[in-house]
């Protein structure tokens, strides 16, 4: 029964490999092309130069503004989109597998609702902490913006050990009550995110910004918080995968083959969580990016997890990438789109036509 579960069809298996090597090729090369465009206008010869001396393919260049153009800003960006984005499509994949829920995506259990809870408290509030953090020794520097990120991050683990916490019945973790469980701690935590930008209209402008999502400042120095917060996340919920073919079965059978399931699907969450709560504190709320990539894919691979897991990591990175590039560059004058704006704009229609048809 799980190798039945697990194995995907055979017009699937010969899909496989040429979709698996046309996501790696994509992904690499997205990545020195996605440093091509921008509000500076630089030669593909100069950048592609800057990128070889990177790599020690080149002689490093005799601007020290180009070098800091494309390697500081636009390739910092890329990367960041690409691990964010990777990470978004394989939480959700691996969410909507552990709750049997097509709609699942990496936000479903409040998780983008706690972020944006810390990060609006912080944006609005932050100011004496800022002052009493300033006077401790060793945190001179210590910036009003480099808190946001922190007080988001903690916001989304606090509201993934309360939805966890509600969800935990009998001992169990049953994907109807997580699911219920998020939705409660989304609402409450929306409500403050209200409250606040209710009794601090000043702060309304930034912390509705944030909440739509945006790479715009951010560079190398948010990396570190990144890898922290992915990386334990991508291993445990890839080595996962047949967990989750186990548990696409149904609970009761899942139990029967001799799974724990209320541990899986604990482990499975968290995994999947901390990817997602890693990303909204670096980059905001980006949605459709975990719930559409999965869905193609599946009509490609079928519904076997291991190759459904990893082809969903190079595609969400694709896709967050370029839509990043088009954040960037389809106004003039230097102004940016909000990144989530424009993973909706394309992600809706496309999610809307694709339950049409399906």
């Amino acid at each position: 029964m799980t190798t039945t579960a697990s194995s995907p069809s055979f017009p699937h298996c010969r899909r496989l490999w040429p979709v698996f090597a046309g996501l790696v090729v994509l992904w690499l090369v997205s990545l020195p092309l996605a440093c091509l465009p921008g509000p500076v206008n630089l030669s593909a010869a100069s950048v592609f130069r800057t990128l070889g001396a990177l790599v020690g393919l080149a002689p490093a260049p005799d601007d020290a503004a180009l070098a800091g153009v494309v390697v500081s800003i636009r390739l910092a960006r890329v990367c960041l989109a690409a691990l964010c984005g990777g990470a978004l499509a394989m939480a959700g994949a691996a969410l909507q597998g552990v709750l049997r829920n097509p709609l699942a995506d990496p936000f479903t259990l409040g998780i983008s609702a706690g972020a944006a809870c810390g990060a609006s408290m912080a944006i609005a509030l932050g100011g004496p902490l800022v002052v009493l953090l300033g006077g401790l020794p060793g945190l001179a520097g210590f910036s009003h913006a480099g808190l946001v990120a922190p007080a988001a991050l903690v916001g989304a683990l606090a509201a993934l050990g309360g939805a966890l916490w509600l969800g935990r019945g009998d001992g169990a973790f049953s994907r109807e009550s997580v699911i219920l469980a998020g939705i409660a701690v989304a609402a409450f935590l929306g409500a403050l995110v209200a409250l606040v930008k209710a009794l601090n209209e000043e702060s309304v402008t930034s912390i509705v910004f944030w909440i739509m999502g945006s790479f715009q400042g951010r560079g190398w120095n948010s990396m570190p918080l990144l890898l922290a917060t992915t990386l334990p996340g991508l291993l445990i919920t890839a080595l996962g995968w047949r967990a989750l073919d186990v548990l696409s079965l149904g609970d009761e059978q899942a139990a029967q083959s001799g799974l724990n399931v209320g541990r899986a699907r604990l482990w499975l969450l968290a995994g999947a969580s901390c990817m997602t709560a890693g990303c909204v504190a670096v980059a905001g709320v980006i949605g459709f990016v975990g719930l559409v990539v999965p869905h193609v894919l599946r009509l490609l691979l079928g519904w076997g997890h291991g190759a459904l897991l990893t082809a969903a990591f190079f595609g969400g990175g694709v896709l967050l990438v370029w839509a990043d590039v088009l954040a960037r560059c389809v106004l003039s004058g230097g102004q940016e789109l909000p990144v989530g704006v424009v993973t909706a704009l394309l992600g809706g229609p496309f999610f809307a036509l694709l339950v049409r048809r399906r």
